[in-house]
């Protein structure tokens, strides 16, 4: 059985072709955050652009309370 494995594991080593295939620059996607926070509460607004150039506009308001720069982060995590 352990020849068996072998030969299995070589097999599959050999019929596997493996490519790795680089993102040229217009295959690439954009993400655009901007995070704010006023007294009246905080959110974020998200814009990703696709690699055909389609714009997909995000708005978000939190349900707790945060500083720009926290907005700003949450936004990049929800990205």
């Amino acid at each position: 059985t352990t020849i068996k494995a072998q030969a299995l594991a070589d097999f599959v080593s050999e019929m596997t072709e493996m490519t790795i295939k680089e993102a040229s620059q217009d295959q690439k996607w954009l993400l655009h955050v901007d995070g704010s926070s006023t007294a009246q509460g905080s959110g974020a607004g998200i814009v990703i652009t696709t690699p055909q150039g389609e714009d997909l506009e995000f708005a978000i308001k939190f349900v707790f309370k945060a500083s720009n720069n926290e907005a700003e982060y949450e936004a990049l995590v929800i990205g």
